[in-house]
């Protein structure tokens, strides 16, 4: 046999640099499929699902057929309910989101410049995201704000003024006590998180800008807060309106543990946001294309307004 036909038969090498790229391939499929399937399983499945049984007239069951076309989504806005959950939401909002916008940059600026100690307060406000929305609102219904006189809330009301009245909290209509059991819960469960977007981003500001302003003669505080941090902070302060915004308007666990409860109506009517108007119209009424329609309007809502919200105060601009 010749040196020629002995050359054809030996073995190709794949040089090292592709072997490398085709593992890395293979490792970049490996790490990402598990999470893409997920998604479309889990997600993407789902909502394509859910557009199709928003056009459909889906009762007591979940097929698609029998399409209706866009009856389902002028019921709902057609619906006074609807509309009032709407309003409802919009005062939520209202209250939760320059308060705890305000109260996590406070914080966030006090565990920032505390020094020694400040990776304990750190964990002390940032512990109460991870407990459950609804044992929060359980603690906040049953002990802090039960209506009893035993209540924390009447306690302290009685430690101020030993003639002041036992207050219900939850059934006080006027004025409406219940707006302030709904926002303190949400308050205590978000600022955390919040303040610590506000720390990451107060340590990510060059400190020389502080020295250069101080031999300047720009005075330490609310100067240099106005003129340095504030506008350094826009990105974030962007982000934390938004993100919000967004989670108000998808509240669901305090409203209806607090004013409520699964399978009974309560005080529910005082406030009830989209997300519980919708699980009543969908789980207890079973009306399930009614439900998807206005769970797609509602994200529309919240799509547009986070668009508009972002577009408004230019979020991720450079300048």
């Amino acid at each position: 046999m010749s040196a020629s036909t002995t050359d054809q038969y030996q073995t190709v090498k794949v040089p090292w640099y592709r072997r490398t790229q085709a593992e890395a391939s293979l490792a970049f499929i490996l790490f990402v499929a598990p999470m893409i399937i997920g998604l479309t399983i889990f997600t993407f499945i789902p909502i394509v699902w859910g557009a199709l049984i928003s056009f459909s007239e889906a009762r007591n069951t979940v097929s698609i057929g029998d399409w209706v076309g866009f009856d389902n989504y002028s019921a709902v806005l057609g619906n006074p309910e609807f509309r009032q959950s709407l309003r409802t939401i919009l005062v939520f909002a209202v209250f939760i989101v320059p308060i705890t916008f305000f109260l996590s940059l406070v914080l966030a600026m006090l565990v920032n410049s505390a020094g020694f100690g400040s990776a304990f307060f750190r964990s002390v406000f940032f512990i109460p995201t991870a407990i459950s929305y609804v044992i929060a609102s359980i603690v906040w219904k049953m002990g802090i704000f039960s209506g009893s006189a035993y209540g924390f809330a009447n306690m302290v009301w009685y430690w101020l003024d030993e003639n002041a009245p036992v207050v219900a909290w939850i059934g006080e209509t006027d004025p409406p006590y219940y707006w302030l059991v709904l926002v303190t819960v949400r308050l205590w469960l978000q600022v955390g998180f919040y303040m610590i977007l506000f720390i990451a981003a107060l340590q990510e500001i060059d400190q020389t800008l502080y020295e250069a302003a101080q031999v300047d003669g720009a005075r330490l505080g609310w100067h240099t807060f106005w003129t340095i941090t504030f506008p350094l902070l826009r990105n974030t302060s962007i982000a934390v309106l938004m993100l919000n915004f967004i989670a108000a308007f998808q509240a669901f666990d305090e409203f209806i543990n607090i004013l409520g409860g699964v399978g009974s109506v309560g005080n529910i009517s005082l406030a009830r946001p989209p997300l519980v108007y919708l699980y009543q119209i969908a789980i207890q009424q079973q009306d399930y294309g009614r439900g998807s329609a206005g769970a797609l309007i509602l994200t529309a809502i919240i799509v547009a307004v986070t668009l508009i919200q972002g577009r408004l105060f230019g979020f991720g601009s450079k300048s």
